[in-house]
């Protein structure tokens, strides 16, 4: 049963950020699976926030699905946040909390693989997937070794001032955002 419903959410959330208009048919499975793998550690506190939106979205999963709490927390709680549900968890809350337009429709999606762009990861398709480059890229993340603007990161900005590197990437995805609304 653990692993049937991991399996489960796990395809839960690639189809939620990965839906074909923005992927262009292209399958990004192995990468996710190693976001999944990979534990969201953190350095600065206030990400501490990004890691508990990434827990809870496990309970989300499971009040979408009639998953009881303790069944949620006998097979999902018995790790601390990965990185693909701290990203996934991410992508929502600018979805649903800041950029939500219904005129436009749900850019969950795109949120998502803007982060995985900036990342550089935006080649590591199924196709041409290359587990030591990815283990680089997110020990560079993990790490904050990326640039000042946040290229790099998940959110590269034009804001010469700040230091990206030693913000919270809640701060990080607002500036984002707002260069995108800007743009």
């Amino acid at each position: 049963m653990k692993n049937e419903l991991r399996n489960e959410y796990f395809d839960w959330m690639y189809r939620l950020v990965c839906e074909p208009q923005y992927t262009n048919g292209l399958s990004y499975r192995e990468l996710l699976c190693r976001l999944y793998e990979t534990p969201f550690d953190y350095t600065i506190a206030m990400d501490g926030n990004r890691a508990e939106d990434g827990v809870d979205l496990r309970y989300r999963f499971g009040y979408e699905h009639n998953i009881e709490d303790p069944a949620i927390a006998f097979c999902l709680d018995d790790r601390e946040c990965t990185v693909l549900e701290m990203m996934v968890a991410l992508a929502l809350r600018c979805e649903e909390h800041i950029m939500d337009d219904p005129d436009v429709g749900n850019r969950t999606s795109r949120w998502f693989l803007d982060m995985i762009g900036n990342l550089g990861l935006q080649e590591m398709t199924d196709e041409n997937f290359d587990r030591d480059y990815v283990v680089r890229i997110l020990n560079r993340f993990l790490n904050r070794e990326y640039k000042r603007n946040g290229e790099g990161g998940l959110f590269t900005v034009r804001h010469n001032g700040i230091d990206m590197r030693s913000v919270e990437i809640w701060y990080q995805a607002m500036w984002y955002l707002d260069e995108v609304l800007k743009s």
